[in-house]
């Protein structure tokens, strides 16, 4: 399938999300991947994992990058080699790249219940608006998460803990953007985050 969905948010950043509907083969054939990706790829037991993984990378053809213009730094984190910054995600049938001239993070999730059964394991400050008879609970749990971990790939720095280091304020569904603190080693920064659903899915993402 073609590109799903495009957003851009400013003029420095875009956000381009991919709905895979192709098969493995069909995903592969017109790519040209570094020797160490199609290692990788080649090495995945799952195969939504590896159409994940090429999915992502039709998503940077689409932005007019290939594979030989990404590359990882020691903590795992993507980069570009022309110096623009880049998160990537993929869940189950979705995946999604931002790409911005400002740091940022991105992270796709399937809407699902099992999240409320691990919330205290990435949940503290949230509690205190959160409600587990909201109809919606399931959602704003799934939003939360997003947001934490795409402040996790955006700050890439082990150590960090999503209860106790990751704090997003209060936010409603329909306006699909909220701010997110990160308070870690007495510092504090600041994050302006956007959210949205699509097909069952939450997608967030943060830019500095």
């Amino acid at each position: 399938m073609p590109l799903y969905k495009t957003i851009q948010p400013n003029s420095q950043t875009t956000v381009k999300i991919w709905k895979i509907t192709e098969s493995f083969d069909d995903l592969m054939a017109p790519l040209d991947l570094k020797e160490n990706s199609l290692e990788r790829v080649l090495g995945m037991k799952s195969e939504l994992h590896q159409r994940g993984f090429l999915s992502v990378r039709h998503v940077l053809r689409d932005f007019g990058y290939t594979d030989q213009d990404l590359y990882y730094n020691d903590r795992g984190k993507p980069h570009l080699k022309d110096g623009k910054h880049i998160s990537i995600t993929h869940s189950f049938t979705f995946s999604g790249v931002i790409i911005s001239a400002s740091e940022v993070g991105i992270d796709i999730e399937k809407q699902r219940h099992k999240i409320a059964i691990i919330a205290r394991k990435f949940v503290y400050y949230e509690f205190n608006y959160l409600s587990e008879t909201d109809v919606d609970y399931i959602k704003k749990l799934t939003v939360i998460w997003g947001i934490k971990e795409s402040l996790y790939k955006l700050f890439a720095t082990p150590g960090m803990l999503f209860r106790e280091h990751f704090l997003v304020i209060p936010f409603m569904l329909k306006d699909g953007e909220t701010v997110a603190w990160i308070d870690y080693q007495d510092k504090k920064y600041r994050y302006n985050t956007h959210f949205l659903e699509f097909e069952g899915f939450s997608c967030a993402f943060v830019i500095t």
